[in-house]
């Protein structure tokens, strides 16, 4: 059933917007983006919606914890995630439902799960972020992050959160762990800081503590819409790099939660080409997944961006591994 069908059986209950059930809906992007998509899917249908946010400090991971642990007992119909892979572990724990929308159908199949429990829109990249006063020949490739002439110069995540632990699954996943684990002891061995955060790395390179760091494209364009002495670029993008890594937005239905048939209106808004337009034109420059949609220039297009290959059920599977080792070894 779509938004459309969804709004027609709200309006056909005979009951007052105060009576229609809210949608409560979990997400783990930044508030102040994802708060105006909602408040718009409010306007539009009349439906209430119930946010609960996550916090910098743990991003997807307490989410993702929470919605486990009220697995027995929902309290949420829909879980917005900033990044996929901790998505697809939630459906391998049984806590997501299987919902093919209509509105996924022209997002590549890359980006869906191929038994319909979550996809994906609006996507994020890794990227490189660089001190425009500290460096005039950035480096072009995360294995540069390793070279003795960064030493001491670089930054990145606590691979245990957002992004970042997603990162480190997806390299697990497609390097194995022998060679996973070496790039993180190299990492380590060339005193590579470990941040709170991407927005740390982001605003510790513009401020010259230190010179190249690795975030996200919404991170990295935040320095530069400031007027910082910041740049980024997209790493890996040479002939013989293995190109830069894209993390869609994902979405997904709760098993068994309060309201099913509002969460399935959430999510097929979530999924129109509106919501990708709305949120590529914010300062986080989210890139659509769906063919033709304008945004501004600032706005990676991704049929002009070399995409890392991902088997991003695969990071799923490493996710739990991957974070074991830089608990114990990494960050020790």
């Amino acid at each position: 059933m779509g938004l459309l069908s969804m709004i027609l059986v709200f309006a056909g209950c005979g009951c007052g917007k105060e009576d229609t059930p809210a949608v409560v809906v979990y997400t783990a992007l930044d508030e102040m983006y994802s708060q105006p998509v909602l408040r718009a899917f409010e306007k539009q249908t009349g439906v209430k919606v119930k946010a609960v946010y996550d916090t910098e400090a743990s991003k997807t991971t307490g989410l993702v914890q929470r919605l486990i642990a009220e697995q027995s007992r929902p309290r949420a119909d829909v879980f917005w995630n900033n990044e996929v892979v901790q998505t697809i572990v939630l459906k391998n724990e049984g806590v997501t439902a299987p919902y093919v929308s209509p509105a996924a159908k022209d997002i590549p199949e890359q980006f869906k799960d191929p038994d319909g429990h979550w996809a994906g829109f609006a996507a994020r990249a890794r990227v490189i972020i660089y001190n425009t006063d500290l460096v005039a020949d950035p480096p072009t490739s995360i294995l540069d992050f390793t070279k003795p002439e960064w030493a001491g110069a670089a930054a990145i995540a606590k691979p245990l959160f957002g992004t970042t632990a997603t990162h480190a699954a997806v390299l697990f996943a497609t390097w194995g762990d022998e060679r996973a684990k070496g790039f993180f002891v190299d990492l380590q061995k060339n005193d590579v800081a470990v941040l709170a955060g991407n927005a740390t790395v982001r605003d510790m390179v513009a401020q010259g503590e230190y010179a190249i760091g690795l975030t996200d494209t919404d991170d990295a364009n935040g320095a530069v819409e400031d007027g910082l002495p910041a740049k980024w670029i997209m790493p890996d993008q040479g002939e013989e790099g293995m190109g830069t890594l894209v993390i869609p937005n994902t979405v997904a239905l709760i098993r068994a939660g309060p309201n099913p048939q509002g969460g399935k209106a959430l999510i097929d808004y979530l999924l129109s080409p509106d919501v990708e337009r709305m949120l590529a034109r914010t300062r986080s420059i989210q890139i659509p997944l769906k063919p033709g949609i304008e945004t501004p220039e600032t706005v990676p297009n991704l049929t002009e961006v070399k995409a890392m290959p991902v088997d991003f059920a695969a990071a799923a599977a490493q996710m739990a591994a991957s974070a074991r080792f830089i608990q114990q070894e990494f960050l020790r």
